[in-house]
Parts: C-alpha cells; structure tokens; sequence
C-alpha cells in the first residue's frame, strides 16, 4: 500500500474547505495528510470555472517551510489554469521565523535523501490523483531549499514535464545522472549577486546536466541577490542582517519565463 493511503482532507474547526480566493472562480483548500505516522500539511488550489483536466504544478517551499508565501504561488498557478499542490518537505508545524530554525529544518530533511525524495513523491502523486489533474502532466517549481529540491528530482529522473527553481540551491552530492536519464525541461533562474551560489557550483552544474543530454536554460540575473522572487525579503535582510533582496523585475521576468516553459510542454 502506498504510504499516501492515509491521506486524508479534513476539515479544520471554523475552516471552510473550498473557500474562495481572490477571484470567485479560483477555490484553494489546506490538506493534512500523513507519511509514516508523520503529519504534513499541504495546501490545493484550482480554478473551478476551467472545464476537463488539466496539468499539475507541484510547489516546494523556501527553507522558511510551507507559509503563506508557497501557498500564494499555488494561487497564482491557479490563475493560470493549471491545478496546483503546495506540498510539505518538513511536516506539519515546521515553519520558521528565524534562520536558526530554518537552517535545523532544512538540515533535517536533507539528512536522508531517500526520505525526501518520498516526501516529494508523495505530493506528487496526491496532485496527480486530483480528479481535474491530467496525471501524465506535472511539473514542478521550487523556491531556494525548494529548488534544491525539484532540481534533484529531475537529476533522478523523476517524471516531470518540467522543474523550474527560483533562486534554488545548486549545491550537492548527487551522483552524476547518466546521459539520458532526465525526463525533464530545467529552467534555472538565478540572481548572479547570489552569495550562496558560487560560481564552482554553477560550473559544475551546468556540466553535470550538459553531460547527461537535458534540455536545459540557465538565467543568471546580473546584480540580483537571493530570494529575489519574494517580497518579505528585504525584511528579512533587515531584521537578520542576510544577503536577500526582493526585485520586482526578476520576479516578473522569472514567473513569465516559468510560464512560457509550462505553454510549452503542455503545449498549450
């Protein structure tokens, strides 16, 4: 049986699932779901005037955890007709409002990538047992830990139509895919002012997916730092003294190029 036999949807006391958001069409609902005996929380959103299926976005969350701000995204991809799941890599509650705590977050479900990546699968195939969700049409976007994240579920040869990854992590110790073992379109979008990603890890990178045959764009955003996607950054940086900022021209102009890479391998 699979470990997402225990989902369940509820209903939270004084919380109305199906509730509107924003416009009257687009409807969102938190989900509590279970791996292992462990809680999660995820959060659905669609927009119930587009009629027949269509493709999932799965959403993986900055290393500050599932917040507002994921959940948004998840939103704003409802608006652009796809169905969208704003899944939980850290499990119910663990969302940080310090870098202390984020940082313990991450670390922990990093520390074994084999549960992550059943963490991710999971989400994976709850989006794609939505009844409007065409389930051979996912993809999926993650935001710094959560680029990180997509980016090595596309280097195992994950079944996704595309991963895009904001401001995403390019460090790791995964093993070199194999030529021809990414299933998936990569967009990476990166600010080069980005003190967390070095250009060592850029190189090694852009080698590692050339070798293996990907379809592939890199975009490095000249004077932009990390987190630039996100508009509680500059606050951030204030209050934790930490190298983000927001910019409103890279976010813009990295949300429509994600967009064009979603027309383009749905071919819609």
């Amino acid at each position: 049986m699979s470990k997402l036999t225990q989902l369940t949807v509820l209903l939270m006391a004084g919380f109305v699932l199906f509730c509107p958001v924003g416009k009257a069409e687009i409807r969102s609902e938190a989900v509590k779901y279970q791996i292992d005996g462990q809680p999660f929380q995820g959060y659905l959103s669609f927009d119930d005037a587009v009629v027949g299926k269509r493709p999932g976005v799965l959403v993986v969350h900055e290393w500050w955890g599932h917040n507002a701000y994921a959940r948004k995204r998840a939103e704003q991809l409802a608006k652009l007709g796809y169905v969208a799941f704003a899944l939980d890599m850290y499990g119910a509650g663990k969302v940080a409002d310090h870098p202390k705590d984020a940082q313990q977050y991450m670390e922990a479900a990093l520390s074994n990538m084999k549960v992550a990546e059943a963490r991710f699968n999971e989400g994976m195939k709850f989006l794609q047992k939505q009844p409007r969700v065409a389930p051979d049409k996912i993809a999926a976007i993650g935001y710094c830990f959560g680029g990180g994240i997509v980016l090595h579920m596309a280097k195992i040869g994950a079944n996704l139509a595309a991963v895009i990854s904001f401001h995403g992590s390019l460090a790791s110790k995964d093993p070199a895919p194999a030529k021809g073992s990414i299933k998936s379109k990569i967009l990476v979008l990166n600010g080069a002012d980005d003190p967390f990603i070095t250009a060592d890890q850029i190189k090694s990178f852009k080698q590692e997916i050339q070798n293996a045959g990907a379809d592939y764009e890199f975009v490095n955003y000249p004077g932009v730092k990390h987190s630039f996607t996100n508009p509680d950054a500059d606050e951030y940086a204030k209050r934790f003294n930490m190298p983000l900022a927001y910019n409103a021209d890279a976010d813009k102009d990295s949300w429509q190029r994600m967009h064009q890479l979603l027309k383009q391998v749905f071919k819609q």
